[in-house]
């Protein structure tokens, strides 16, 4: 034991580069201590104000730290280089191996400090949409909402979103207001239809579904716009019209409902609309036709 430790001291051997930086820095701390000891030891005989004596010795020592550092970087100034350039280089792989995963943990940092969201919210990013069942530093969790954009039911399929989306997509929060929501459907009808019947039917099957629940509602908007200092939005069901393009008549229609209910009154309201009638084209009578002669 004692034998192998001696062969290992006997073929240790120091550079001549490395000895001559350890022997300059030897000397350089030696230097700094002695002209420190000689200041101070002047100072302390020369300066009869104890206040300022202090601060001479404060400011003296710091001065000497200073050069001392000054001294260390202009000796190990080449090898600090090459090692900030190996630590860089270190960096760099270090970055793009693990680009996603920093890409995550700086979506989740961004997620939190925005106020994106929180569990139960209904949210879509991409085409992604659904309800968030879990977050952590690394991903998303949401229950699928869908097909598509119009529907709220669940698919029962459960995707996993990576929190690097949140830095380059805008996220859509579809329960900003949580506990009731606006929610807003579109009804088509072609220009031909009567769909100023099916406009007024819309109205009134919209009150009738939203009349248990419409003071309570308006009260809990009031509150959530006096904390957000936001102007009240008018909760009563509404209908208006759009025309996206010749010979097409929508009926955009909004309704204030329960967060977890959309799809119930939508359905409800569509199915109370459309029961027993199907709002085509009326018939029309030509006055120009000649009638029969009474017989």
């Amino acid at each position: 034991m004692i034998d192998s430790i001696r062969m290992s001291f006997a073929n240790f051997v120091v550079p001549d580069t490395l000895l001559s930086l350890l022997v300059s820095t030897g000397l350089l701390i030696v230097a700094v201590l002695i002209a420190r000891a000689l200041v101070s030891r002047f100072i302390r005989r020369q300066v009869d104000s104890m206040e300022l004596r202090r601060r001479w010795l404060v400011q003296t020592r710091n001065g000497f730290i200073l050069l001392l550092m000054l001294g260390l970087a202009l000796i190990w100034g080449e090898e600090l280089r090459t090692l900030a350039l190996s630590i860089v280089a270190i960096a760099v792989a270090f970055v793009v191996a693990t680009k996603e995963l920093i890409m995550c943990i700086t979506g989740s940092i961004l997620k939190a400090g925005a106020g994106s969201f929180s569990i139960g919210d209904r949210i879509q990013i991409r085409e992604f949409r659904g309800d968030v069942i879990d977050q952590n530093l690394l991903a998303t969790t949401i229950l699928e909402v869908g097909p598509g954009k119009l529907t709220h039911q669940r698919t029962g399929r459960m995707a996993v979103i990576p929190n690097a989306l949140f830095v380059s997509e805008p996220v859509i929060n579809e329960s900003f207001t949580h506990d009731y929501v606006l929610h807003v459907f579109t009804v088509p009808f072609k220009r031909d239809d009567d769909w100023r019947s099916a406009q007024q039917a819309i109205v009134e099957s919209a009150r009738r579904q939203c009349a248990p629940f419409l003071e309570e509602v308006r009260r809990y908007m009031n509150r959530l716009s006096v904390s957000r200092g936001l102007e009240p939005p008018s909760v009563d069901p509404r209908v208006t019209m759009q025309v996206p393009v010749a010979g097409e008549i929508h009926l955009i229609v909004r309704v204030p409902v329960k967060s977890g209910q959309r799809g119930f009154i939508e359905q409800a309201i569509m199915s109370e609309v459309f029961q027993n009638n199907d709002y085509l084209p009326r018939p029309q009578t030509n006055e120009n036709t000649p009638t029969a002669p009474p017989s």
